[in-house]
């Protein structure tokens, strides 16, 4: 069952990419970041050159990016991409502010966890920082453990990065 949005909207996930979905998602990543947590241009060309990486070694049997949509318009994503035959990084994990509090990022997550386990990967992780609040409680809440934390100086200012890791095989 997909989240409602409103009366009037229901949100609708996708997995197949069409012509226009990357360039709109870096977009989103870098307009969001900027705005919410101050990011400068770095972050949005980190975000494009993962992407650029994400798309030249695609592999539908491995990797997949969800898109939520509401009235046509993105509002959340999320991406699996296989590192090895047991290993998956999540990657762009982003819910709208208008579509936040809403179910969208639960959903966006379990179809994560679906499709990794489909493919037989043993592990996820992820990268992050700390505050990225709302993103960590869900990671938490389906498992995720926090690994690494260690703080650094990117995108115009000293962040805490965070890596989480979920064992497959004990969820």
């Amino acid at each position: 069952m997909m989240p409602k949005i409103n009366s009037t909207g229901e949100v609708k996930i996708r997995h197949e990419i069409q012509p226009g979905d990357i360039g709109y998602i870096i977009y989103l990543h870098g307009i969001l970041y900027s705005k919410e947590y101050n990011f400068d241009l770095s972050f949005e060309t980190m975000v494009a050159g993962t992407f650029h990486e994400y798309m030249d070694s695609f592999n539908s049997q491995k990797d997949r990016l969800w898109i939520a949509e509401l009235d046509g318009e993105i509002v959340g994503t999320v991406a699996i991409k296989g590192r090895s035959d047991a290993v998956a990084q999540l990657r762009w994990y982003l819910v709208h502010p208008k579509a936040r509090g809403k179910g969208v990022g639960r959903a966006l997550i379990n179809l994560t966890l679906d499709f990794c386990k489909q493919c037989d990967y043993k592990s996820i992780y992820l990268h992050t920082v700390k505050q990225l609040e709302a993103a960590a409680h869900i990671y938490k809440s389906v498992g995720f453990k926090k690994t690494i934390e260690k703080e650094t100086k990117v995108w115009n200012q000293t962040v805490v990065e965070n890596v989480y890791e979920l064992d497959l095989e004990v969820c």
